[in-house]
């Protein structure tokens, strides 16, 4: 399983282990990547690559745990699920962070940093 590090803005460091598909090899390609993530709807950090942005060839309708990362298609989202509302959404699972990620409710928008971690 491959690990990576996320830093975000302000100092905060979370390790995710992520699911092996092509969605995810596809980001660990683009590493190391800094993007802008916005707090949406109450319970996710979201980041717009545009439509097409990773490949989706595992998507389904599921719901979620808090810790998740997923990408949504329609958008092209790369989202870290904080909060659960017990929604479910088509979505391609990338993986699942290890540790508590309640403060991502506290953000709004912040610079978020991906790299592999050792």
């Amino acid at each position: 399983m491959t690990k990576i590090k996320v830093t975000i803005e302000g100092g905060r460091t979370l390790v995710a282990d992520l699911v092996d598909n092509q969605a995810t090899q596809a980001l660990v390609d683009r590493l190391p990547l800094t993007i802008t993530m916005d707090s949406l709807y109450g319970r996710e950090m979201c980041h717009r690559f545009g439509r097409s942005g990773l490949p989706a060839d595992q998507a389904k309708e599921t719901g979620y745990k808090v810790g998740d990362i997923s990408y949504w298609l329609p958008m092209g989202s790369l989202v870290f699920l904080y909060e659960q509302n017990g929604e479910v959404f088509e979505q391609q699972p990338l993986g699942h962070f290890e540790g508590d990620v309640s403060f991502m409710r506290d953000l709004g928008t912040v610079a978020v940093t991906l790299e592999q971690a050792n």
